[in-house]
């Protein structure tokens, strides 16, 4: 059984900086993707991690501010959230591709979700 547990969210001020990571278990490889989701809107891709290379892929909204990376001994994900501003608040979800190990068309095809982590930026 697949399964993906986020932590790390928490409320920070504007400035601020976070790690979210996220747990896997039930894969033997697998990429992962970051999402979020602000009360009223759309869930949005964050950034995407290669299970087979470590490529990483992020959204111009947080370019420059996250960064993904992966502890596969650890069987585990990050996102470094750097320069946290109001507009990142959100539920944020890890997710992966079930017998895959590229992002490729990365913000859609997920078939695994973990429960999310709340992360809260204030003003």
């Amino acid at each position: 059984q697949v399964q993906l547990v986020e932590s790390g969210g928490d409320l920070v001020e504007s400035g601020g900086s976070l790690r979210l990571s996220c747990v896997v278990s039930g894969l033997d490889y697998f990429p992962i993707g970051w999402f979020r989701q602000a009360p009223g809107k759309e869930r949005e891709g964050v950034s995407c991690i290669n299970d087979s290379d470590g490529l990483t892929y992020y959204s111009d909204s947080v370019k420059g501010r996250f960064t993904i990376s992966r502890d596969d001994a650890k069987n585990t994900v990050y996102l470094q959230m750097n320069n946290l501003e109001v507009n990142d608040t959100g539920i944020y979800y890890c997710a992966t591709k079930h017998g895959k190990h590229s992002c490729l068309g990365w913000r859609t095809d997920y078939d695994s979700w973990g429960q999310g982590t709340q992360v809260t930026a204030s003003s």
